[in-house]
This record gives C-alpha cells, structure tokens and sequence, in this order.
C-alpha cells in the first residue's frame, strides 16, 4: 500500500497505521534525513527475516541500524558508551550520521552478530521520527536491495517495484541518493567507515 505523509507535518492516523503494521510484524519503506530505507519492529523476528531475504542476506551479517527517537534508548542497546562518545552523538544527531557502538545483551538475538555491534541512527526527518515515537522502541532500518540508483528517490517507483514485498511505502517526498555517513565508535578513536551526507571535522 502507498500511502502519503505530510514531510514536515505528519498525520497522527496515517502514522498510527504505520505502527501498527510494524507492530503486527510488517515490513515498510519510509524517508529518512538521507535515502529511503526498509524498516520493521526490532522484536519481530519474522519481519527482520523478510527484510533479510529481500536483501538476500543473513540478519547476523547484515548492515542493519536501529532508528531511534532520541538517545535515552541508547543504554538498553548499546553498552560501555564513554562520556567523550555520548557527547559526539549529542553533537551530531538528530543528522544523516550511522554511529557504530558495542551492542548489548538486549540487541534481539537474531541481530546479534560477531562483532557485537549495533549501528545507531536519530534522522532529522519528522515521518521517521514521529513512527519511532508512536512505536516506543527503535524500528531496524536497512537500504532497498541493490545499488543506490535514481529510481530509490521516487516512492511511486519504489511502490511499483517493492509492492509485493513490503505492507507500506510511505511516500513523504523525493529521497536523496546519498546514505549517511558511519562512524565506528568502538575502539578508542571515532573512525569514519563510510563518508556519507554527513560532514565530518575530526
């Protein structure tokens, strides 16, 4: 199903949809601050296995981020966050940036992987912010499968492509074609894995 919402002012039933859908273990494409992602319930295990086959992937081995509506849900998924990193993601979110961080034992198993990391995203985009929050707990967000072409902009196209695959395509606009930019938080310096939209002064 696609379905419009407003970029700047999204509509509380349109978003109660989405939640709910998320909450049954469904699988959308939304907008983000960057590209448009594939997002579901981080405790929907089933959900998390179709995103995975949409990607032809395994979950462990996937590059998956949780969307969060703000840092207080930091210290439930990640853990040992030094005073000098809280403050980095203070600086830099809500903004296109993926910090890495070392996962915690309440990261759902399925997501756990051998690193043990998890990748923590606040976009600057008031539709996925308003579905984390109405959610209350973080939506796992992946890329569209494939490489990052022209046609991921357009939520028409997406729809086309991905209807038979996902419950929602939220259509909140054009997306951009650039991700976020990922910093690795995990040893004792912040390294920059991936330059993105974000800008980085070290």
């Amino acid at each position: 199903m696609l379905v419009h919402i407003h970029p700047k002012d999204p509509q509380p039933r349109l978003i109660k949809q989405v939640v709910e859908c998320l909450q049954r273990g469904g699988i959308i494409i939304y907008p983000t601050d960057t590209i448009y992602g594939l997002g579901c319930d981080i405790f929907q295990p089933k959900a998390i296995e179709r995103i995975a086959r949409i990607k032809k992937i395994e979950p462990r081995k996937a590059q998956l981020s949780f969307v969060c509506p703000d840092l207080s849900h930091l210290s439930s998924y990640a853990k040992q966050i030094q005073t000098s990193t809280y403050r980095l993601l203070k600086e830099y979110l809500p903004g296109p940036y993926t910090f890495i961080l070392p996962a915690s034992k309440q990261v759902p198993k399925i997501l756990q992987s051998k690193k043990d990391t998890i990748g923590l995203r606040i976009p600057d985009n008031a539709i996925a912010m308003a579905i984390v929050k109405e959610l209350g707990r973080p939506v796992l967000s992946a890329s569209l499968p494939g490489e990052m072409v022209e046609e991921y902009t357009d939520p028409e196209v997406m729809h086309e492509n991905f209807s038979n695959l996902v419950d929602f395509v939220i259509d909140g606009g054009t997306g951009g074609t650039i991700p976020s930019t990922i910093i690795d938080c995990t040893g004792d310096e912040p390294v920059v894995t991936r330059e993105g939209l974000g800008k980085w002064e070290e």
